[in-house]
């Protein structure tokens, strides 16, 4: 099973993305800043990191850029996700190291796709 971290400081948001994710067939793992998501990063060995960008204590850009820094995490997909839906944000995201960018409010169809380009999506049954 495909272990997913999600770095979200929002509760509400956290809880309905972890939901909706696990409902999917993926393991969830959680973090609610960026220093906590980059010790989780080391410790759980996700397979994909979905990193909010505004987050306390660490942004999610210098949480991904430690991620991408560490050969141990370099590898690891991210994914960022923000409300922040300007193109010079995508651009940010990915300077810093991110895989794919999307936008909140979440579509899942649309996670769900970026998610595939970087791991199998568990079967429904």
């Amino acid at each position: 099973m495909a272990r997913i971290l999600i770095v979200e400081d929002n509760e509400m948001n956290l809880e309905i993305l972890s939901r909706r994710l696990a409902r999917r067939g993926f393991e969830i793992v959680t973090a609610v800043d960026g220093v906590e998501g980059l010790a989780r990063a080391k410790e759980a060995n996700p397979d994909l990191i979905i990193m909010d960008m505004g987050l306390p204590l660490m942004d999610g850009y210098e949480c991904t850029r430690q991620i991408k820094d560490a050969p141990t995490t370099s590898p690891i997909p991210v994914i960022a996700l923000t409300a922040h839906a300007m193109p010079e944000d995508e651009a940010r995201a990915r300077t810093a190291g991110c895989d794919d960018f999307d936008t909140k409010p979440v579509d899942l169809n649309r996670l769900l796709e970026k998610i595939s380009a970087f791991l199998p999506l568990p079967r429904q049954s």
